[in-house]
């Protein structure tokens, strides 16, 4: 029970991990509660968005603050016994998302997302996983012509500055691609070097299947048992190992303070739910409903409806009144049948304030890393966040400057 790596957390980032340090040679134990792909990981839209170069930052202008102050926004909603311990964090986000600052993350940002579908291609290549793999882009769709106006200008200083591609669709190019759709709609804006997975619970265990087949090995454990340097308990018995990595999601906290690390992480809730189709009706490729603040993708299961987010506690009981809200809207917008799932799905993304995840060594300890904090972009970022980091721990050329993700930054 040996090992020369323990990863901890075997969702997208972790199992990306593991699957690129087995690549380089070091024997990996890959360690989670749940097999992987089973929590965060699980539910998402699917999408890798190489457009992504912008982080989502949070909103400074006084109309739109407001709205999301009174709790009644369909895109965000927030736990108002969650706002005594959350105002910190949400202050040193808003600082951050001030254009200028935000401009100069995105310089940073875009070294790991211009990798994004390249870097998914190969594992996935790797992996035998090409019939998950949708090419061509997603849609943003629109409600207004002000709306539109805004977002084509936006994309296209996002071309400029990083070649990101997209294509304007009219309303009538739009009913052609997408006739199931409400005509209703006036036009969408498609990203169109973007991929998107049919079912991203699928992609990580069959990467974490192509770990297993490269030599490394999975274990139910409790991440909680890390000790220095470095062991942890798991159901097959202790497993010691020269270095570890924490790729916990929202989680990684949990174990980093117990360790006395400090780090400004919180979480940003979101809800899942599949639903068959009605009079034939079909969807070719995932869709965002930019004004209302939801997406409805085609998913193995059926079309997945996900919602905006939710500030909460990590952990606190799941409250899913975004979903009830959106699904009357959703089904104006494209022809949903029944509900396929027993009950809505809760997920959490872990964020920090300054929108850029945290990967790179921990500064208390040798050979203890770090790679979480990728808010919406976890499955988008987490086999170039694998490779990154399995260059730095043995000591390769790194893919990208690592230097804006190190820990110490805050």
């Amino acid at each position: 029970m040996k090992f020369d790596t323990v990863v901890l957390g075997a969702g997208m980032v972790g199992v990306s991990v593991a699957v690129h340090l087995q690549q380089r040679g070091l024997s990996v134990a890959l360690v989670d509660r749940k097999a992987p792909g089973n929590e965060t990981s699980f539910g998402n839209a699917g999408l890798i968005q190489r457009e992504g170069v912008y982080p989502y930052a949070f909103p400074r202008d006084p109309a739109t603050l407001l709205r999301y102050a009174r709790n009644r926004s369909l895109d965000v909603r927030y736990h108002p016994r969650a706002m005594p311990k959350l105002l910190p964090f949400l202050y040193r986000y808003w600082y951050h998302s001030r254009a200028d600052r935000h401009s100069a993350i995105a310089r940073s940002y875009s070294t790991l997302i211009e990798h994004c579908v390249s870097e998914h291609r190969a594992l996935i290549a790797a992996s035998g996983a090409q019939a998950l793999l949708r090419t061509g882009g997603w849609l943003k769709v629109f409600r207004s012509a002000r709306k539109q106006d805004s977002e084509l200008r936006q994309v296209e200083r996002w071309s400029a500055e990083y070649g990101v591609a997209f294509e304007a669709l009219d309303a009538a190019r739009l009913r052609r691609e997408e006739p199931s759709l409400s005509h209703a709609l006036l036009g969408a804006l498609r990203y169109t070097d973007a991929d998107s997975i049919s079912d991203p619970n699928a992609l990580v265990t069959a990467y974490a299947r192509y770990f297993e087949q490269l030599g490394g090995r999975i274990f139910i454990g409790d991440a909680m048992t890390l000790e220095p340097q470095w062991s942890v308990n798991t159901e097959a018995g202790r497993i010691d190992a020269r270095s570890a990595v924490v790729a916990l999601g929202p989680w990684s906290d949990t174990v980093s303070a117990r360790l006395g690390y400090r780090l400004p992480l919180a979480v940003k809730r979101g809800y899942h739910m599949h639903y068959s189709t009605v009079d034939g009706a079909r969807l070719n490729q995932p869709v965002l409903d930019t004004e209302i603040g939801y997406m409805i993708t085609p998913m193995a299961r059926g079309i997945r409806l996900t919602t905006g987010a939710e500030l909460a506690a990590c952990d606190a009981p799941a409250t899913p009144v975004q979903l009830d809200a959106i699904e009357p809207i959703a089904r104006n917008t494209f022809p949903l049948g029944a509900r396929l799932d027993e009950r809505p799905w809760l997920g959490r993304r872990p964020c920090t304030p300054d929108m850029m995840p945290i990967i790179g060594p921990a500064k208390l300890h040798k050979e203890l890393w770090f790679a979480f904090g990728h808010a919406h972009h976890g499955l988008t970022l987490g086999p170039i966040t694998g490779r990154l980091l399995a260059e730095m721990m043995v000591g390769a050329e790194p893919v990208a400057d690592p230097f804006p993700f190190r820990v110490d930054r805050f």
